[in-house]
């Protein structure tokens, strides 16, 4: 079965209460599940958030919603995915992060029709980023979920579910889907408050016209609106994983 994991939580450091944020009069994680459930390809969606109280509104959107909801661990992403597809008795894995409320179904179903096509064990359209911040995802077998969990060490990698994957191309058949033209500089992710404006404006804009709209619809709006371009891009991205990542090697030092 493939499973659709959409990991959210209230506690954001950069934009608390982000995926609860108001959205054209819905939380933007609605907007998203929204979208996530026209996916052609993705056979059950679940939540996967904290067992944190913070985190007990997440649960309640997601019973008004009727959309599975699992709760674990706040801080060891890697085992709340893990034990999420346990629970649900996944084969392949989509892993979805809530602060991606233009994520497009289309897209989604394209990456895992080719990570099957190809046999991969792990699949994106992040590892040569091509596509807009905010429209990644990345599809893996469950055997390769669980030998991470099994494995990693890192608190990288335990935060961050599939870098003790996607590390190790000796290990694993890794796929790398790359759009044809490059709009990595395009910010489309909800971290900071002028992520945020800018996805609000393309709803406004979009939204009304076709609750549907996809990713060409966007591109060709954006492309129109210039502005809309340099909008939020003085951010870097990944930047969580590289303050991850430099933790990782500040405690290593200090051993």
């Amino acid at each position: 079965m493939i499973l659709a994991i959409l990991q959210s939580r209230v506690s954001s450091s950069r934009l608390p209460g982000k995926v609860l944020k108001s959205l054209l009069g819905e939380p933007m994680l609605a907007r998203q599940i929204e979208r996530v459930r026209r996916s052609r390809t993705i056979e059950r969606l679940v939540i996967a958030t904290s067992n944190d109280a913070s985190d007990d509104p997440i649960e309640r959107l997601c019973d008004t919603l009727e959309v599975d909801c699992f709760r674990g661990s706040l801080d060891d992403v890697l085992d709340r995915f893990y034990q999420a597809a346990k629970v649900y008795g996944a084969t392949d894995i989509v892993r979805l992060t809530g602060d991606c409320p233009l994520i497009d179904p289309a897209i989604i179903d394209q990456v895992v029709q080719f990570y099957q096509a190809g046999e991969y064990d792990y699949a994106s359209n992040t590892l040569e980023p091509s596509f807009p911040d905010g429209l990644d995802i990345e599809v893996f077998r469950f055997e390769c979920l669980e030998q991470a969990w099994r494995e990693a060490k890192l608190a990288s990698e335990r935060e961050h579910v599939t870098l003790a994957i996607h590390r190790h191309p000796e290990r694993y058949k890794l796929g790398s889907l790359k759009n044809e033209r490059d709009l990595s500089a395009l910010r489309w992710t909800v971290d900071e408050p002028d992520d945020y404006e800018l996805v609000t404006k393309l709803y406004q804009a979009l939204y009304p016209v076709n609750p549907e709209f996809g990713f060409q619809y966007l591109i060709e709006y954006v492309d129109a609106h210039p502005e809309l371009m340099t909008y939020n891009t003085g951010h870097s991205r990944n930047e969580g994983l590289e303050k991850s990542l430099l933790r990782d090697e500040n405690s290593l030092e200090r051993k």
